[in-house]
């Protein structure tokens, strides 16, 4: 089992939510964060003041999964997400030791 977190642009979130859905995804969660990488925010112009934007938005999605679906999901938000400019994103796969279903008491992938 894997954890998936991926941190997207905010307007691809429908566009990757789809993608995954089609691959057979059946949960996420989604958080939206700030943040910034390599592009260290930027500078805008409001009413005639400059001022520094360090901290982007961004939207944050994690999903556990079983590891024949690993890859898939990577791809699908891969291919949805990406615009081909800077900040489309990163995603980290993280190993899952156990999951626990807490209605049902279910562990590993059938608590998935």
């Amino acid at each position: 089992m894997k954890l998936i977190t991926a941190v997207i642009k905010p307007f691809r979130l429908d566009d990757v939510r789809n993608a995954l859905a089609e691959v057979g995804v059946q949960g996420m969660t989604v958080t939206e964060v700030k943040g910034f990488g390599r592009q260290r925010g930027h500078t805008e112009l409001y009413r005639g003041a400059e001022y520094v934007v360090d901290f982007l938005p961004k939207v944050k999605l994690e999903l556990a999964l079983t590891d024949e679906l690993v890859d898939r999901a990577i791809e699908a938000i891969i291919e949805s997400a990406k615009t081909g400019k800077v900040g489309d994103g990163k995603i980290f796969v993280t190993d899952l030791s156990q999951v626990y279903r807490i209605r049902t008491g279910e562990t590993g992938d059938q608590a998935i």
